[in-house]
């Protein structure tokens, strides 16, 4: 795919804009020793880019805790870790947007580019406003709505449709594995962010590298 085509961003929102996914390891760490369940380096990684829900069931299968839980225990255990991460979200700032991202915002919004938010985050809005970047984006895609999580297209396909545009001409900004599959699922041009990611079209090793002047040399 060709970045020329490109006239709209969808971007993940952990490890992207803002370094919110050492909040959600806090938090699923504390849920994680709560249940009994190792907490590795390796689960961590597992757990990005994917719904609450479904990280939580991943946690108790790592810990061969899948069938110790009632429907409503689990509900519980996901409102409790929700609640410890929104407390931890209450003290981002501006200063926590990572390296780069503010200045590549910036340049998309001055070109014109479109841009939204594909998170599995239901608290995305919150993050948005506490790091005062809510008026840069023309849609949230709700998770709420979704029936698939990420490594399905399903999220990146809403977004294309919040930015009224073909996915051929969406780029989708992604630091996990999974996104980057959801981005090439969907249709769309994938850009990773990070070192070990396979089947992006085109990727940067951090946040701080990024700028539209570097995608623009792709024509």
């Amino acid at each position: 795919m060709q970045f020329e085509k490109i006239r709209g961003f969808a971007f993940d929102l952990d490890g992207v804009i803002a370094d919110t996914a050492r909040f959600h390891g806090q938090a699923w760490h504390q849920v994680a020793d709560q249940v009994g369940t190792p907490w590795t380096a390796q689960l961590a990684d597992r757990l990005k880019g994917v719904s609450r829900m479904d990280s939580l069931e991943m946690i108790l299968k790592a810990g061969g805790h899948e069938n110790d839980y009632s429907q409503q225990e689990k509900v519980q255990l996901a409102t409790a870790k929700n609640d410890n991460y929104l407390r931890l979200v209450e003290t981002l700032t501006p200063a926590d947007i990572l390296p780069g991202m503010k200045n590549f915002l910036d340049e998309l919004r001055e070109k014109d580019y479109l841009m939204v938010l594909a998170s599995a985050s239901k608290n995305a809005p919150k993050v948005l406003q506490y790091l005062q970047l809510s008026d840069y984006f023309v849609g949230i895609v709700d998770p709420v709505t979704l029936s698939h999580s990420k490594p399905d297209p399903e999220i990146y396909l809403r977004a294309a449709e919040l930015l009224k545009l073909p996915p051929a001409e969406v780029a989708g900004v992604e630091d996990a594995q999974a996104g980057i599959k959801a981005i090439n699922g969907a249709g769309e041009l994938s850009i990773g962010i990070g070192t070990g990611l396979k089947g992006a079209d085109i990727c940067f090793a951090s946040t701080a590298d990024v700028s539209l002047d570097k995608l623009l040399e792709l024509k």
